[in-house]
């Protein structure tokens, strides 16, 4: 018996004559994602197969492939290259043989109708032989300890009890590419993640303030970014050095309009740094309601600057659920650090919660902010993230 990793796609099978593309997104993913590991892989439209894994490298490859975007469920198991319902029974019996049980029950899909025996012929046969060779156990199709699966394809069949709830979603890279506008805290990364598991690919964008933000919080933001990078490929970082519009906001502007202001430029600066990349959308962590700046009346006043789709996956999340999913992810523990980010340095008393356009325009017009943004522009720093974890040695 060979030991292999199935791949079930679920979602993806909705997608009938495009399947094509998004399980060559997905092969091109798990193999770059992969890079370095020793392994076969082949697919058809019902299913993907890792073979030829070394037994050193199984946990690992594993759970690589169950933190991918666009799989369902993954499966290990072993694969026979005689499908007969003998070899199925001994192959059974040397499963079974370290396993320890009390209920069971055995399920059985036949894609190869040829079949000399039905799927329930074979799972009621199969049942048969573990009763034979296990003592003490019984039958439980309801609510068994462990079901026994078998899939009997044409040249194959597949035994296994072993099943790991994939991510789902779609393969990042099928829907196009995107830039999050990544902050320090908890909402930005989780959004990353959101849309990520929509099938974007994401660049990121952070903007720093010194000396009014420290290294540490530029470096939690790389950090955040490695996570994301985890689930999906590189992420380049690019870094915005703000403090010089940061600065000319606060002492030009009155100061309710302070944040409504600096998100107006935040939103300038990152349009014109997707268009650059090829990024259709922006996509933040704005969620309705959680501050001044993310009232309705804000939203639209900050987001008439720009002209291109803004994605905000976590707009109808309470917070206790959005730091649900970055406890999951393993973003919330980075977010939480202490350390402050241009969105929480010069906020005002009394913010205003329903800003008027005449006055952003009126307001904007007190500073050079073009000049200011061609010269945030020009000085960026891309900084390309990985799936390391190395700026949390610097935190």
């Amino acid at each position: 018996m060979n030991k292999v990793i199935l791949i079930k796609y679920a979602e993806l099978n909705t997608k009938k004559g495009n399947i094509g593309m998004f399980l060559k997104q997905l092969k091109s993913n798990l193999l770059k994602r992969l890079e370095g590991y020793s392994f076969s892989l082949t697919f058809d439209k019902g299913r993907m197969f890792l073979k030829d894994i070394l037994e050193e490298d199984f946990s690992s490859v594993l759970e690589i492939v169950c933190k991918t975007f666009g799989i369902h469920e993954v499966v290990v198991g072993y694969e026979l290259s005689d499908t007969s319902i003998d070899f199925l029974s001994s192959s059974l019996v040397d499963m079974i043989s370290t396993m320890d049980f009390n209920t069971f029950k055995v399920e059985c899909k036949r894609s190869d109708k040829s079949y000399p025996m039905t799927s329930l012929e074979i799972s009621k046969f199969l049942g048969g032989v573990i009763l034979k060779n296990k003592s003490s156990i019984h039958v439980d199709v309801k609510n068994p300890e462990i079901t026994f699966y078998v899939e009997i394809r044409q040249t194959y069949a597949y035994l296994y009890s072993s099943i790991h709830k994939g991510i789902g979603g779609y393969p990042v890279g099928t829907l196009g590419k995107g830039l999050l506008m990544l902050s320090g805290g908890i909402d930005s990364p989780v959004s990353g993640y959101l849309a990520m598991k929509r099938g974007v690919k994401l660049e990121a964008i952070y903007f720093e303030s010194p000396p009014h933000t420290s290294i540490e919080a530029k470096n939690k933001v790389l950090s955040l970014a490695n996570t994301l990078a985890s689930y999906g490929e590189t992420i380049k970082v690019h870094v915005i050095l703000f403090t010089n519009i940061q600065e000319a906001i606060y002492k030009n502007i009155p100061h309710d309009y302070l944040i409504t202001i600096m998100r107006r430029m935040m939103y300038r600066i990152a349009a014109r740094i997707a268009y650059k990349n090829r990024c259709k959308i922006l996509v933040n962590g704005e969620s309705i309601g959680q501050v001044a700046s993310q009232t309705l009346s804000s939203m639209s006043v900050i987001n008439e600057v720009v002209h291109m789709p803004v994605i905000r996956p976590v707009a109808c999340f309470d917070k206790l659920e959005i730091i649900d999913i970055a406890k999951k992810i393993g973003t919330y523990e980075t977010s939480i650090l202490p350390y402050e980010d241009c969105c929480t340095i010069f906020v005002p008393e009394h913010p205003v919660i329903n800003p008027q356009l005449e006055k952003c325009v009126e307001y904007e017009n007190l500073i050079p902010y073009e000049a200011l943004i061609r010269e945030a522009i020009e000085n960026a720093e891309v900084i390309k993230s990985d799936n390391t974890n190395e700026f949390l040695d610097l935190l």
